[in-house]
């Protein structure tokens, strides 16, 4: 219930419900809905470690292993949609809970990433992975997947696992259809360089106002939640008074609504300023992302979360989920655009642009996982994993995937 209607929406009693429970028996396991959301993120990483266990102990091979924990997220997704499982609780909402439960969780994330990392590092040691900034790749491999299972229940069980084995096939592989190692281009980063006005404009002055509420407020929603998130506290950074706040914004739900709508105007834009570039598919791919990358970690940005979503009433929230669609859509025809003419692999595009849509979101603050001298070196270290592929180029590329004891036919069409 977490995972589709989010931390703000569910109550324990919805809970209680679901499980044919009195409140009262409830309150027995958990006294508030915190402490519940802190359970479920704590047993998803104890499963998660489980997994690196287990692909530490049957695989040899880095590549392998990585794959083996990729491979699982989908045969426990599947295994919960046929009641063989329990969900596993996507790590969303982590900000939006308060100490000492969050500070549990990210030590316990933590533990996960550097033993995630540890296997590309052991690979890139014995040969088996490309060499490659290793903090940036974990961070591009577990940020691939939160949002990779959207959409996904009126899919077979074979194709679920098809999806799978696109999915690590571009892990592997990247996107890029050259033998060659992909090297980024020169690229101009000035993303809002169009939006000049005059200090005599007032309409130009109002929209600096508001646009200083939309970074602020995603700054705060990004951190700590919705539910820790104060208009005053917002109101207090911008050292601008309450009432000339509320002049601007009804509400914090007004204020998230429109954070989400400011956030897709500059991926719009981005967008916008690819398609009018002289390049390749694959380069016009790579340009969208560090140029996305590069508003979420500079001083222009940062975007908002997909994580707060669910805090959005259901009206308000299916508008954004408009948008969002068919802003992924917008990014799959320039992954299309380069498979058409040749620089892109002939991947699953849907599988691509959610995996990748997925990663955009988590390329937040990298600062916090690595020391950032400049924002596109990061970029382009953090996307080299979905464009070159994590193995060596010139390794041969898989053509079949095991699941339930039989070998699945490779195919790039759900």
């Amino acid at each position: 219930m977490f995972n589709t209607l989010g931390v703000r929406a569910t109550t324990l009693g919805d809970i209680a419900e679901r499980l044919g429970l009195t409140k009262t028996s409830l309150y027995n396991y958990v006294k508030t809905k915190e402490e519940l959301i802190y359970q479920c993120y704590m047993a998803a990483l104890n499963r998660h470690h489980a997994t690196l266990d287990e692909a530490e102990s049957s695989h040899g091979d880095a590549a392998e292993r990585i794959a083996c924990f990729y491979r699982r997220q989908f045969e426990n997704w599947l295994a919960a949609r046929e009641g063989r499982g329990s969900y596993t609780a996507a790590l969303l909402e982590i900000a939006s809970l308060k100490e000492p439960h969050r500070q549990e969780v990210e030590a316990h994330y933590l533990s996960m990433f550097k033993r995630m990392r540890q296997f590309l590092r052991d690979g890139i040691a014995d040969g088996s992975v490309r060499n490659c900034d290793t903090t940036s790749a974990t961070r591009g491999v577990l940020g691939s997947i939160p949002f990779t299972f959207i959409g996904m229940f009126e899919n077979t069980d074979e194709e679920v696992m098809q999806f799978a084995h696109q999915s690590i096939d571009i892990l592997f592989h990247g996107l890029s259809a050259n033998p060659a190692e992909y090297v980024c281009s020169p690229l101009r980063l000035e993303w809002n360089g169009d939006r000049q006005g005059t200090a005599f404009d007032r309409q130009h002055q109002n929209r600096l106002k508001q646009e200083a509420f939309f970074k602020v407020g995603t700054w705060f929603f990004n951190r700590q939640g919705f539910g820790g998130t104060s208009l005053d506290e917002i109101a207090e950074h911008l050292k601008v008074s309450k009432g000339a706040f509320y002049y601007h914004i009804k509400n914090k739900e007004d204020l998230l609504f429109k954070c989400y709508q400011y956030s897709l105007d500059i991926t719009d834009r981005i967008y916008q300023r690819a398609a009018g570039i002289d390049a390749s598919g694959v380069e016009k791919v790579e340009h969208i992302c560090r140029g996305i990358f590069y508003m979420q970690n500079s001083d222009q940005g940062p975007l908002i979360r997909y994580s707060s979503l669910q805090a959005l009433p259901v009206k308000r929230r299916t508008k954004i989920l408009e948008r969002m669609r068919a802003s992924n859509h917008r990014f799959g025809e320039f992954i299309q655009e380069g498979i058409d003419e040749g620089s892109v692999r002939p991947v699953d595009v849907r599988v691509a642009e959610r995996m990748i849509s997925s990663a955009l979101n988590a390329s937040m603050d990298m600062e916090s996982w690595r020391r950032i001298d400049d924002i596109d070196s990061a970029a382009c270290d953090y996307f080299d994993l979905f464009i070159n592929g994590l193995l060596p180029r010139d390794r041969p590329q898989h053509s079949e995937i095991e699941h339930d004891g039989k070998k699945l036919p490779v195919t790039h069409s759900l």
